[in-house]
């Protein structure tokens, strides 16, 4: 007797039941689109998606981890695309990439349109480490208070641990510190512009305080101080050039960021020795 009719099932109906279990067999769907299949893993989502949904959706509605392969694979992209279109257009619009994703928004941004020369990079480097480890201090800090903000912290500090910082809130401190600057250099007047964002204002604290204690520290080194306020704006001019020239123009990219994490790993900076702990500045 056939095995099947010892369980009660005809041939027929054993066949209906693999063809309705074989029509269920259907691929995955996309976690996101619920529409595409699924090709890839999104550490953003802790789910598979689909390809479209990760070039379309990363760094924009998505916090894409730094060390995605996917994310990774698209910055060197652009950057062969940037320097590609550099090569082939004179124009000062920015890459292909960021033009598509951040056009209005870089529109926006008042960048002072000063020199920065060979010789300027050279002599004023340290001041330009300097800032640059202003900018990486702030955002380690909010980091922080984002791994402290279930203790008990004020309300200010929980509306700067609400998310993490981008690349979009590093270029518009440092462009409304130039601006700063700007209008310091050319009137002498001091220009604070107004900002509710408590994470530009943070920001901006940190690099002015890295700028005062250039100074202090050349004063204590030279018995008197050369920084001067055009030098400021001219390494600020330059951090944000580099900012702009680093990130996708996506409102949660963090390209410039991690760049700028590379150049100062965690528990080391490239501007005060071991020895050095009263400063964080290298006299030349």
């Amino acid at each position: 007797m056939p095995r099947n009719q010892t369980l009660g099932v005809s041939a027929v109906e054993l066949r209906c039941f693999r063809e309705i279990i074989k029509s269920e067999e259907l691929p995955l769907s996309c976690a996101l689109c619920e529409e595409r299949k699924e090709k890839r893993f999104c550490p953003a989502v802790h789910g598979r998606i689909c390809p479209q949904c990760c070039g379309e959706q990363r760094e924009v509605t998505l916090d894409c981890p730094s060390d995605c392969p996917y994310l990774l694979q698209s910055r060197q992209q652009s950057r062969e695309h940037a320097t590609a279109h550099s090569q082939n257009h004179n124009e000062r619009s920015g890459p292909p990439d960021r033009q598509v994703n951040g056009e209005a928004w870089f529109r926006d941004l008042e960048i002072p349109d000063v020199e920065i020369t060979e010789q300027f990079l050279y002599e004023r480097e340290e001041l330009i480490l300097g800032l640059s480890f202003a900018l990486v201090k702030s955002v380690r800090a909010e980091r922080s208070l984002a791994g402290h903000s279930l203790a008990g912290d004020s309300l200010a500090d929980h509306s700067l641990a609400d998310r993490p910082l981008t690349d979009r809130d590093l270029i518009a401190a440092l462009s409304s510190l130039a601006k700063s600057y700007q209008t310091l250099v050319n009137s002498s007047l001091i220009y604070a512009p107004q900002t509710s964002n408590l994470a530009h204002q943070s920001i901006a604290r940190e690099v002015e305080t890295m700028v005062q204690e250039f100074r202090e520290a050349e004063e204590q080194h030279i018995g008197h101080t050369r920084l001067r306020d055009s030098d400021v704006l001219k390494a600020l001019v330059f951090l944000l050039r580099m900012g702009l020239g680093r990130t996708s123009g996506r409102p949660k990219s963090r390209a410039f960021v991690d760049f700028l994490f590379a150049q100062f790993p965690e528990k080391q900076s490239a501007l005060a020795g071991p020895e050095d702990a009263g400063s964080r500045i290298v006299i030349p």
